[in-house]
């Protein structure tokens, strides 16, 4: 775009970017939100964070954080410095000069996209929004949703897009619990509705994170996500069938894949485990297979790989049977303790963890059931109520341990010794060699 094209709004809000004077506002403070949030504050800007739970914002605004990836020592002198605080009041939107709307996008039964975070969202930005506010959705969707959705909410004829106001979407590639890569070093996609909505969103992104990627459109932005989601959660269901195949044929699927990934070239290792957890991976993908059946076009792999993954907790709960069974014990009576319930290694979040279907199999089936997690102390989710017990005590009284989380805190060798059986879905016990030891 020249730079007679820009309107005034637009230079506007360059240069209070340029010198930080930009208020940045943030609407959702959970996982995304907050470390984004976090992060313009500790670039220099003055940062207003909205959600509509009143516990968060307390709990923000008295410097203390309940997102494990945000120590409360980094979050307090940015709250005590006056760079940071929150509200519920989603009139403070008119102060902004930008807003992230990174709320839940979840998935409804039937496997549709539940778009009412992302509605409610808009419809307040469109209440509240001043000309030159730069807008940017963050949330996990379907292709289409920036420009068919937001876009006509906040679109008026003095709230021109690429004029009085500016529309971006950049996807979200927070990996919780990840010590390498975090909201300031991952590459940051963004794509406007018009190209001077990008490189206003780049220059924003720019002021505070390392590496901005600009890519031609929305559409393009949010198809981004869900590939990367998509291309995991199929190869996973890969490994997944390819561990169901190997457990019939008595061929241990670690060594294979631990052999495949030497090839230096055509090759990078997935691996299988009880089932997928997390917002992303188990749900982004059925965006999209949505957004295809519009089209006509069936996601068969994305519906397939879906499937396979969905029954791994049946397997797991089939191969606790048959090693019970082994050892002269049926499933019915005998007390299974299950180490891990997150839905991965290290980290405090159960959404989506197959250890919850797990569990509620294993009740069906007439276990008694106990789990220990370092990260999960209680356990109040799909109807399961229940508290971490030490892990060593759990597993010296079961009849089997059930390794469905990976936490590397758990000394694994200490378990082996007191207790009887061990099944283990993660392939945590593999420098450890014992008869008591079933392997996924």
């Amino acid at each position: 775009m020249n730079t007679e094209d820009r309107s005034i709004y637009s230079e506007r809000l360059e240069q209070r970017l340029k010198d930080r004077t930009a208020e940045v506002g943030v609407i959702g403070l959970g996982y995304v939100g907050l470390p984004l949030a976090v992060e313009f504050a500790k670039a220099g800007f003055t940062v207003i964070g909205v959600d509509v739970l009143q516990h968060k914002v307390d709990m923000l605004n008295q410097g203390i954080s309940y997102v494990q990836d945000i120590p409360t020592e980094v979050l307090a002198p940015l709250v005590a410095a006056g760079k940071l605080r929150a509200t519920t009041d989603f009139a403070a939107i008119h102060t902004m000069d930008t807003v992230n709307i990174a709320v839940p996008t979840p998935l409804r039964k039937t496997k549709d996209p539940d778009m009412s975070y992302v509605v409610s969202a808009s419809q307040e930005v469109a209440k509240h929004a001043k000309p030159g506010l730069l807008v940017i959705l963050e949330s996990t969707t379907y292709p289409g949703t920036t420009s068919e959705l937001v876009l006509p909410m906040i679109e008026k004829p003095d709230m021109r897009v690429g004029k009085e106001f500016f529309l971006c979407f950049s996807p979200e590639r927070v990996d919780p619990g990840n010590p390498k890569f975090h909201t300031l070093n991952i590459p940051k996609v963004v794509g406007g509705i018009t190209p001077e909505c990008t490189r206003l969103a780049a220059m924003f992104y720019g002021q505070a994170l390392e590496t901005v990627v600009p890519v031609s459109s929305t559409q393009v932005a949010e198809m981004v996500k869900l590939l990367e989601n998509t291309f995991r959660m199929i190869n996973i269901g890969l490994v997944n069938e390819l561990a169901v195949m190997c457990d019939r044929m008595g061929i241990n699927v670690w060594e294979v894949i631990e052999a495949a990934a030497t090839k230096p070239f055509g090759f990078m290792p997935f691996y299988p485990g009880p089932g997928l957890g997390g917002h992303c991976i188990p749900i982004d993908p059925f965006y999209l297979s949505w957004k295809t059946k519009q089209a006509g076009i069936e996601a068969r792999f994305i519906e397939l790989a879906g499937y396979i993954n969905g029954q791994m907790p049946h397997f797991v709960v089939d191969k606790i049977a048959n090693a019970l069974n082994n050892h002269s014990k049926p499933l019915k009576g005998s007390r299974v303790h299950v180490l891990g319930v997150a839905y991965k290694r290290d980290i405090d979040d159960v959404r989506e963890s197959p250890a919850l279907d797990i569990l509620h199999l294993l009740t069906k089936r007439g276990a008694i059931i106990s789990y220990s997690d370092p990260y999960v102390p209680k356990l109040h989710a799909d109807g399961l109520h229940m508290e971490s017990v030490d892990a060593l005590e759990g597993s010296r009284t079961a009849d089997c341990v059930v390794v469905v989380t990976d936490h590397t805190s758990v000394d694994y060798g200490e378990i082996l010794e007191v207790t009887p059986l061990v099944v283990d879905t993660r392939n945590a016990l593999k420098k450890l060699s014992s008869p008591k030891i079933v392997r996924l």
